[in-house]
């Protein structure tokens, strides 16, 4: 699977993502993420420190954000193929399971269809 379509990467972040992501690895920092395909913590961005996530034959990397793996469960992958993720963070709480959660900001998936009008994008948004 390609990390890019038409030259452009599968998953951004904004540069709000990024500076969060940077603060959690200073506490954890060998992270991965993985996109949630919903029930309890809905379809979240959910960051994982490296040895509490297997990865599985079942995901799909969508590239990396930061230096950091992007994952995907390859049934929602299949349904997101034609859309590019952007992570962000907004206030709230984060995933129960997830690095974020308790620090009064989480992290959010925005997204776009690949190909689509750009004013779609997210001012500041970083690979």
């Amino acid at each position: 699977m390609e990390e890019t379509v038409n030259g452009e990467p599968r998953v951004l972040a904004t540069d709000a993502a990024v500076a969060f992501l940077r603060e959690i690895r200073r506490d954890h920092p060998d992270v991965l993420f993985h996109q949630s395909g919903g029930c309890c913590d809905g379809s979240s961005p959910m960051l994982y420190p490296t040895g509490d996530y297997i990865v599985g034959d079942g995901d799909v990397k969508l590239g990396e954000v930061d230096g950091v793996p992007v994952y995907i469960s390859r049934s929602q992958f299949e349904v997101w193929k034609h859309t590019q993720l952007i992570l962000d963070v907004v206030p709230g709480r984060g995933g129960m399971f997830s690095l974020d959660n308790g620090r009064e900001r989480r992290f959010l998936t925005r997204s776009r269809v690949f190909g689509g009008d750009e004013a779609c994008l997210i001012p500041g948004a970083a690979s």
